[in-house]
């Protein structure tokens, strides 16, 4: 019996270490981390200080990029070999994809962007939390059959730390797919300053900020105080005022201190803030759900309260 963890993203694949190790443990099993691609044995030998008990790595040409086809035969060519009892991959667009795909071969259950993992003491099967109706409730779902395959996005766990403790490395061998569409060409999306996930302050504009000239007083604030700028999804995606935005249907975060400007606090976003070590909160509705997770609440005209506060910091900063 074992639990299979796997990513193609170095930091979301340490996320799901951290879980993969807590459920093991809680089952009495071994967890096993999956490597796939070509020439990433120093990969695999490095994630085997992670937590795992063992790291299966796989080198094929056909796995040089992520392309679905030639990932999901390897997966399932493995999973048929060892017969794990779950798999845990990440909720990347790519991870999404094979997980279906994954599924679908082995006809089995898949449940996606989980935002929570635990045990069902009674039959030993994972209780996969996710959000429903676009955000407003969360459903408890269950696989019928094994291996159970879930989806977890980004920043939902803590990373593992690394051990001295070495998993134990084993070399499969597969044959791959080959793929259906050729990779040309890879470019990085260029990012100015901080990335929004890792930022250590995010400044949060909700719908209470009326005009999109008026974010420039919450890029003041989050500039004393070294952070930057983001959206909910109706400034972001119903406005189009940045193509991103903070919540479990964008960019999940987990900064030192988060500040909802005008914010809300419908249940998709908050359950892409709620991991933020310090919560603030600035809204004119005293009851307003945001409160009733923020650490610090301000109830107020964010129109006079933002201005107060930049001014206090720049006094702070002489």
């Amino acid at each position: 019996m074992s639990i299979w963890v796997y990513s193609e993203n170095n930091d979301l694949m340490l996320e799901l270490l951290t879980k993969g190790r807590e459920l093991a443990n809680q089952l009495g099993v071994e967890l096993a981390a999956l490597v796939l691609g070509q020439d990433v044995a120093s990969k695999a030998e490095e994630l085997a200080y992670y937590g795992a008990d063992k790291v299966y790595v796989v080198e094929h040409p056909n796995l040089a990029t992520f392309i679905a086809e030639p990932h999901t035969s390897a997966l399932a060519e493995l999973v048929n070999k060892h017969k794990p009892d779950s798999v845990i991959m990440g909720a990347t667009k790519r991870g999404n994809e094979v997980a279906a795909r994954l599924a679908a071969r082995l006809n089995v259950g898949c449940v996606t962007n989980c935002t929570g993992i635990s045990v069902d003491p009674e039959t030993k099967m994972l209780l996969l939390n996710r959000l429903v109706y676009g955000g407003t409730a969360i459903s408890t779902q269950r696989c019928k059959t094994k291996p159970q395959i879930a989806t977890v996005p980004p920043r939902t766990f803590e990373k593992a730390s690394k051990t001295d403790r070495k998993a134990e490395v084993i070399k499969e061998k597969v044959e791959a797919e080959e793929p259906k569409v050729k990779v040309l060409e890879l470019k990085k999306k260029e990012v100015k300053g901080v990335r929004l996930e890792e930022a250590d302050v995010v400044v949060v504009a909700g719908r209470g900020v009326k005009k999109k000239e008026d974010v420039a007083m919450l890029e003041e604030l989050a500039q004393l105080l070294g952070g930057v700028v983001s959206y909910t999804r109706p400034l972001a995606y119903d406005l189009k005022w940045s193509p991103t935005w903070t919540g479990m249907s964008g960019v999940i975060i987990k900064p030192r201190l988060y500040i909802g400007v005008g914010v809300s606090g419908a249940i998709q976003h908050v359950a892409g803030i709620r991991d933020s070590k310090v919560i603030v909160a600035i809204n004119s509705d005293p009851d307003a759900p945001i409160f009733k997770v923020a650490d610090y609440g301000i109830v107020g005209d964010l129109y006079a309260v933002v201005p107060e506060l930049v001014k206090k910091l720049k006094e702070k900063a002489k």
